[in-house]
């Protein structure tokens, strides 16, 4: 069976819904000799380390009984925080009229980098406004995205 985030958050989803939060995402990053599972966990009421902690440790036995990771791992839980990662197409619709910050995995006319206010999501297609001009790209073409914090 080939791990990948989706398959995590297959098998994490029950848990941590069970303990009464939501799985805002899970970031998995393996080679041949380590990986790295990040979880972000969200609550209407917030999240503390306690709540952290919590999850940490199901989703830690959790791992010792089905091992779907073959290779020794680090797993992280934590808020998404005000800067929330954004992982799937949902979020970048829920954040429609924000600013985010986007890292592409490959040049988009001669740039990876974009910073702008997300303007549209339209199938797996993601829309910004930089410096006053469109940029649209798949979302299979994101490494990274993230909210930009608003100071008020």
């Amino acid at each position: 069976m080939t791990i990948d985030s989706q398959s995590l958050e297959s098998l994490f989803t029950p848990v941590i819904v069970g303990l009464g939060y939501d799985l805002w995402g899970i970031e998995y990053r393996s080679s041949l000799k380590h990986a790295h599972v990040k979880i972000f966990i969200d609550h209407e009421d917030g999240i503390t380390l306690d709540h952290c902690s919590e999850v940490s440790q199901q989703i830690s036995a959790l791992l010792d009984v089905e091992e779907p990771i073959n290779v020794p791992y680090t797993l992280e839980v934590s808020s998404p925080g005000v800067e929330r990662p954004l992982l799937k197409l949902e979020h970048y619709r829920r954040y429609v009229g924000t600013e985010i910050k986007v890292r592409l995995t490959w040049a988009l006319e001669g740039r990876k980098n974009f910073r702008g206010e997300l303007t549209a999501v339209e199938a797996d297609d993601i829309t910004l406004s930089v410096d006053s001009e469109e940029v649209s790209f798949s979302i299979d073409a994101v490494k990274r995205a993230h909210l930009i914090y608003q100071h008020e």
